[in-house]
């Protein structure tokens, strides 16, 4: 049986935290910035843990991300 191998796209999309976590990127932040509110730009600046729904739909492709 071959090894069962990461979704490329995936390892750079997300990241897994100490405890497990997942980690997503946000949209709306690479380009077109000074249009955007001081707030908003406050909010993207943080980058969300993932929902646990679309952790659990995606955990076969990550399964050998570390």
């Amino acid at each position: 049986m071959p090894k069962m191998k990461t979704h490329s796209s995936l390892k750079d999309r997300i990241k897994i935290t100490g405890t497990g976590k997942v980690r997503r990127y946000k949209a709306y932040k690479n380009h077109l910035m000074y249009g955007k509110s001081p707030s908003q730009k406050q909010r993207l600046g943080k980058s969300p843990i993932m929902a646990t729904g679309d952790v659990a739909r995606l955990k076969q492709q990550i399964s050998n991300l570390k």
